[in-house]
């Protein structure tokens, strides 16, 4: 357990800040041994258990990626349905060129991520509805090449090769255990990749995206990656579901449920968590298995379950002038007892971003501390040119903040 000590201004004590805790130590280790008893599964359980956890392991993969594009990264894409198929078409064309189908999995990931990499250049120049809209024209562009192209299939599809030689209950077990890994290594990517800088990056942009930028972050590179990112997990979940499936049709690997599936989990477990987008598979998993008997009324009460998405607002907007925060703060004092709108500067000399009071975290200018004050050559070049006002809070008439 790692302790830091810092003196904040307008204070006579120092802060101790823990990077870890004896909760998330109990929470890894419980979560260790699920995963555990989870990859045993199909020696005690067999085939009745697995199908049902290949669906419950599916649902939090999608959740955890959907998460990290709109949870920290505020970007409401509602095709990332079009990465699935992209990754289902990419698992048959790796497996007709003799690569194991389930080595192709990995393929169809990076396959899935490099198509999203052009794609991000068109959609992520727009923002807010006009993004989420432009997503759900790509998806249904992919579908309508998908149709037309004869060498996949077409309209018909096709059936996923390299499968013959597997026995099936070996190969129900090798789907589950590829599921179980891929949903392992969604949510602990994204638990690792929100605990560096990016997460402090991802979160000041998806609050703010011009105050994001105008204080240091790289608005631009930080939603590329996590759309990249978002894209290369959908396209190994869409790899998944065409091994589970064993056929692969443009309307149903393109099918945009699932995308309504990824929007609520994450609506129901909670957003820009990391725990959110598993209770909201588990919620989606146990609403299917209770109410799928019912036909088209089970979609309506999912979707009346569904809560309204709230927008995250800045400090200002949530502390009108003359109001005063839950906490007694008023608008701009984001620290106790600190007097000015800025991060306290304490922070800002070579304290780890990790090591930040949780209270200070959703605001912009953290994210300014710790990506443009990185070393202490960083800090002397950024003050030379001004950008010192921006932390400091010394707004001046000439002062200036720089945009990377």
């Amino acid at each position: 357990m790692k302790r830091a000590s810092a003196l904040v201004t307008g204070t006579e004590q120092p802060v101790t800040v823990s990077r870890w805790s004896r909760t998330a130590t109990g929470f890894t280790g419980v979560a260790v041994v699920v995963v555990v008893v989870l990859a045993a599964v199909p020696y005690f359980a067999g085939g009745p258990a697995e199908a049902p956890l290949i669906t419950l392991l599916t649902f939090v993969a999608m959740a955890s990626q959907w998460n990290l594009l709109a949870g920290f990264s505020g970007l409401y894409s509602f095709g990332q349905n079009a990465y699935i198929g992209l990754g289902a078409y990419g698992l048959y064309l790796v497996a007709v060129h003799g690569v194991n189908p389930f080595a192709g999995i990995i393929a169809a990931a990076v396959i899935a991520a490099a198509i999203s990499l052009p794609v991000s250049l068109l959609v992520l120049r727009l923002s807010g509805g006009y993004f989420a809209v432009a997503t759900l024209v790509i998806a249904a562009v992919f579908q309508i090449v998908a149709t037309l192209s004869p060498s996949v299939g077409g309209t018909t599809g096709v059936s996923v090769p390299g499968l013959a030689g597997y026995d099936p209950v070996l190969r129900e077990a090798l789907i589950y255990w590829s599921t179980l890994a891929v949903a392992v290594v969604s949510v602990a990517g994204v638990y690792l990749l929100v605990r560096r800088t990016f997460g402090l990056d991802a979160r000041a942009v998806g609050s703010d995206p011009v105050a994001a930028a105008s204080a240091g972050v790289r608005v631009g590179r930080i939603r590329r990656l996590a759309y990249l990112v978002a894209g290369g997990g959908a396209g190994a979940v869409g790899a998944l579901i065409a091994l589970q499936t064993l056929y692969i049709e443009p309307t149903s690997v393109f099918n945009i449920q699932y995308s309504v599936y990824m929007l609520f989990m994450v609506l129901i477990g909670g957003m820009g968590t990391i725990e959110g987008p598993v209770l909201g598979a588990l919620v989606l998993f146990g609403l299917q298995e209770t109410l799928s008997s019912y036909g088209a009324w089970y979609l309506v009460i999912v979707g009346g379950l569904a809560p309204q998405p709230v927008p995250r607002v800045g400090a200002e907007q949530r502390h009108p002038a003359g109001e005063q925060g839950a906490d007694g703060e008023s608008p701009g004092q984001p620290g106790p007892g600190h007097g000015d709108n800025r991060v306290p500067p304490a922070w800002c000399d070579g304290a780890p971003a990790a090591l930040v009071p949780r209270r200070w975290r959703e605001y912009a200018s953290v994210a300014t501390c710790h990506t443009t004050y990185r070393t202490p050559r960083d800090r002397a070049a950024r003050q030379s040119r001004g950008l010192s006002s921006v932390i400091r809070g010394a707004d001046g008439p000439g002062s200036r903040p720089a945009v990377r």
